[in-house]
Formats: C-alpha cells, sequence, structure tokens
C-alpha cells in the first residue's frame, strides 16, 4: 500500500504540577472537555489527563502528566515552545478580557501569516496562544463549555518548534514526513500537512542563540502526528527506519497506538493512529467522568485508585451548581 502523508497534529502532551489547578485550568478557563481520566501507562501512579472537543478528535486534544512537586521546566530550543489553539475570528477581545478577569496575563503578539494571535501561560508557565482563524471550525468546538460558541477553541490551530538549526529538521518534516513548506517570516517557517484536515500546521522557529530547554512542569514532553490505522503506521516506521532514525516498537496506548523518534533537534515525535479512539471504554456523552485503567493496570485498581491524589471533576462542579 502507499504510503499516505502525516495529515496533521494528533495530540500534544505537557508536563504539569499540581493535579487540580491543572484540570480547573482547562476546563474552567479554556473551556475544553476532559475526555479522558486515566493514568500514565508508563508510570501508573500518575494521573494523565486528556483535554479536548466533544468526541476527543485527533487534532483537538492537549494531554498532561501531572506531578505534583515536579521541577519547573526551561522552555528552549529542542522543543515544542508554543501550543496554539484554533478560536473564530473576531474572538480575540473576548478571549483578551476573559483571561485578565482569570487571572491569567494575555500578551499581545500582534499579527502572525495575517492572522490576530494572543499569547498567555497556563498556571505551570506553559506557552500557549490563540489564533483567530478562518480554520477554526464550529464542528470542532464541544458544546457544553464555558466559554461561548462565538469564541470557543476549536482544537489546534499549530505548534512552534524551537530549533537550535533547522536544516535538518526542515528535512525530516518535508522529505520525509511529506509536510510543504507554505511561508515564512524572518526566522519561522510554516509547514503544512496535506488534506485540508484540522490542526495541520507547524512552525519551526530558527534561534541559535537560545539555550536548550529543559523537561518540567510548563515544558511540552512531545508531540504526537496523526496516521489513520495500524497499517499506515507500520509503513512510518519502515520509513523512518530506513531514513536512519530510532524507532520506538509499537505501543498500545488504549485509545491509540503509538510509534516514537527524536527528531534532529531532540523534540521527541509520536506518530499515533486515529482509531481506536476515546469512546472505546466509556459512552461519548460521559467521557471523563471516571477513572479508567488500561487492562494491564485494571487488576491494581483497589489499591492504585485511593493513593492517587483526590480530584474534583468537571461533571462533580456541574452537580452541585444544578
Amino acid at each position: 500500500m502507499e504510503r499516505q502523508t502525516i495529515s496533521g497534529i494528533h495530540h500534544i502532551t505537557a508536563i504539569a504540577g499540581d493535579p487540580q489547578r491543572n484540570l480547573d485550568f482547562y476546563t474552567d478557563v479554556l473551556g475544553l472537555r476532559l475526555v479522558k481520566l486515566t493514568v500514565n501507562f508508563d508510570d501508573p501512579g500518575t494521573y494523565h489527563f486528556y483535554f479536548g472537543n466533544a468526541q476527543g478528535a485527533p487534532g483537538s486534544i492537549l494531554t498532561f502528566f501531572p506531578w505534583a512537586g515536579v521541577r519547573l521546566g526551561t522552555i528552549g530550543n529542542g522543543q515544542v515552545s508554543a501550543t496554539t489553539f484554533a478560536v473564530p475570528s473576531g474572538s480575540i477581545d473576548y478571549w483578551r478580557e476573559h483571561l485578565t478577569k482569570a487571572q491569567t496575563r494575555p500578551r499581545e503578539q500582534g499579527q502572525r501569516f495575517g492572522e490576530p494571535v494572543l499569547g498567555f501561560a497556563d498556571p505551570d508557565g506553559l506557552p500557549l496562544e490563540l489564533i483567530e482563524s478562518s480554520s477554526a471550525h464550529p464542528t470542532e468546538q464541544w458544546s457544553g463549555s464555558s466559554i461561548p460558541a462565538n469564541a470557543a477553541i476549536c482544537g489546534f490551530h499549530s505548534a512552534t518548534l524551537s530549533e537550535e538549526g533547522y536544516e535538518n529538521t526542515a528535512a525530516l518534516l518535508h522529505d520525509v514526513m511529506g509536510l510543504q513548506l507554505v511561508d515564512n517570516e524572518g526566522n519561522r517557517f510554516r509547514y503544512q500537512a496535506p488534506g485540508n484536515q484540522p490542526a495541520a500546521l507547524v512552525d519551526v522557529i530558527c534561534t541559535p542563540d537560545r539555550t536548550s530547554g529543559r523537561l518540567g512542569s510548563g515544558t511540552v514532553h512531545h508531540i504526537a502526528w496523526r496516521t489513520p490505522d495500524d497499517i499506515q503506521q507500520a509503513s512510518w516506521r519502515k520509513t523512518l527506519v530506513a531514513a536512519g532514525y530510532n524507532v520506538s516498537p509499537v505501543m498500545d496506548r488504549t485509545y491509540f497506538h503509538s510509534i516514537y523518534y527524536r527528531e534532529p533537534g531532540g523534540i521527541l515525535f509520536e506518530i499515533a493512529t486515529d482509531p481506536p479512539g476515546f469512546a472505546l471504554d466509556e459512552p461519548p456523552e460521559h467521557l471523563g467522568e471516571r477513572l479508567m485503567l488500561p487492562p494491564q493496570v485494571e487488576r491494581q485498581r483497589a489499591t492504585l485508585e485511593p493513593a492517587l491524589p483526590r480530584l474534583t471533576l468537571p461533571h462533580q462542579k456541574a452537580a452541585v451548581r444544578r
């Protein structure tokens, strides 16, 4: 079968500190849906939160490993240095006021490739952005969001990769992964995945005078790219190995299957399958309402669940308000 190109961002995974603070910010302040409450499959004593739209569609999912007490990270080269959401045209004024009321200081960033950008950070310092964009499709919104429909987040717009050097990363994105260079502004180079899917953009910025980033709270752990199925993922693995990359075996993450490799600048890349999806083990209308454990960990639930930090979940707060 002919290898298909990457269709965009699948998800982005970051590191947080206090779990409840992280949960409250992304659901109450940004209006995202908690689509899955589970644990880090490699560290089951830690939660893994998945935030996104109503269905938890690829291209909308920002996930977190919240480790209470973890040291602060440093933003720099070899990292995803900004995670950018798409919002409807005309909504930046709303977000500026909303974030200010939520004591989250927005930063004016002018225009980027002709689109207004508003920057801010989450409580752990993770750099986030909102871009007014024609790619902000209302179908990507969650109807249960606390944010009005004319301003609600519509999944990812793009991500920014900070690199000491540009050419090797560019070669991977273009020559191997099939993304196309569509524009540049100064040291920012924009690549787009084919197929007109949401979350199809990634920007590479070349910052040779910047120091390397350090993992910790407020930093991105990895970025995952979309592939439609296991067959295509197997093809990608062969392609990447042939291109000289060290690629992990396929990892079963329950809601998708994953392979991992590092791009030349040091950022951890993942290629994740679209299926099975987050409705695999709970009804779509009740996503994120209880702790779901992978089969290999389920037998530990009696000891694991009481040891995890206690949380007040969004649907529990909603029940109290009613």
